[in-house]
């Protein structure tokens, strides 16, 4: 009988990925819902010593394969190893970060398993009444929320993209149980060599780890009424990110972008300058803990979410907010 909820935890040069947290604190909701036990699923080469902060972050159990071939994601050794783990301990839920190497790694599994996959997910619930898997993901653009349920088929198996769910804090008093697994490789499964790897270095963070968004809309005017908003970014060592109108025309970076259609955020401060608050934005960006908004139409729907709410031209506004901020920083500095 199917039974607990599975995590695969990514990790990237024996470091854990953020993501692979946040699904620990959402599996716990979930496996506690169903009376079971949250089991991480950690894959590589010498990461033994990483098992108990998934133990602390909400995992009863840490599923453990070390292995050389397993040091740097490679499509058919991952997937042959959590292929052997889910039919030997036939998990009922099976939850995977919507990454680069989840979006590569997850439908292999659901072909070979047989059983399906909903991708992209920003909600993952239990149902009380059949105990299934409600999980839940933007369809028709982002125009609509579709809930997907998988009835028939063990386990239930989703893609959760990075920063929708939240990290439990960690509970250094948690105990839980490492199991360590071996999987026989062949040649066969070594398929793909990897000779070299080339990390492309970048002075900007990605969105969702920052703690501080001064995000811009299509209020801003063009790519010219970013560059105030990049002065108060510096002010206050936040990160530039956007709405889609100002990706789709071309302003912005696409990594920039937060909503549906682009990455959940949940910053300690939000900047809202020039957004009206469409739906599909406010989706990506309304758990921030303090949000402030700039529009000159009153009547927008970024108001009905923002903690504080300025009426006017976000492109006189922040300039002086900017300078105001500065000079701030610059009399703190004498008296220190």
């Amino acid at each position: 009988m199917s039974k607990d909820v599975f995590v695969f935890v990514e990790q990237r040069d024996n470091t854990i990925q953020k993501v692979g947290i946040e699904l620990l604190g959402k599996a716990r909701e979930l496996a506690d819902a169903l009376n079971q036990d949250v089991v991480a699923m950690l894959l590589g080469s010498d990461v033994k010593s990483k098992a108990d902060i998934l133990i602390k972050h909400g995992a009863d159990k840490v599923i453990l394969v070390e292995d050389e071939r397993l040091k740097e994601y490679t499509t058919e050794p991952y997937a042959k190893a959590i292929n052997e783990i889910v039919k030997k301990y036939d998990p009922e839920i099976a939850i995977y970060g919507a990454t680069s190497i989840g979006r590569d790694l997850a439908p292999r599994l659901a072909a070979r398993i047989h059983t399906g996959l909903t991708a992209d997910c920003t909600g993952l619930e239990i149902d009380e009444e059949s105990k299934n898997l409600m999980m839940t993901r933007p369809a028709f653009g982002g125009n609509l929320m579709a809930t997907i349920l998988c009835e028939d088929f063990r386990p239930q198996m989703a893609t959760v993209r990075p920063g929708v769910m939240q990290a439990l804090d960690t509970d250094e008093s948690r105990k839980g149980e490492i199991i360590e697994e071996k999987i026989e490789f062949t040649d066969a499964d070594v398929n793909v060599t990897v000779k070299e790897i080339l990390k492309l270095e970048s002075k900007k963070k990605d969105i969702t780890e920052a703690n501080i968004l001064v995000s811009g809309g299509r209020g801003v005017g063009g790519p010219e009424g970013f560059q105030p908003l990049e002065k108060l970014a510096n002010a206050l060592g936040a990160e530039i990110s956007s709405s889609r109108a100002a990706v789709d025309a071309g302003w912005v970076e696409k990594d920039r972008q937060v909503g549906q259609t682009g990455k959940t955020v949940r910053p300690e401060l939000y900047f809202a300058m020039g957004i009206s608050g469409a739906i599909q934005h406010l989706a990506g960006m309304e758990d921030s803990d303090l949000i402030i908004a700039i529009n000159k139409n009153a009547d927008s729907p970024i108001f009905e979410v923002a903690d504080l709410g300025v009426v006017g031209d976000v492109n006189a506004i922040v300039p002086k907010l900017a300078a105001a901020i500065e000079r701030e920083k610059a009399i703190k500095a004498e008296i220190n």
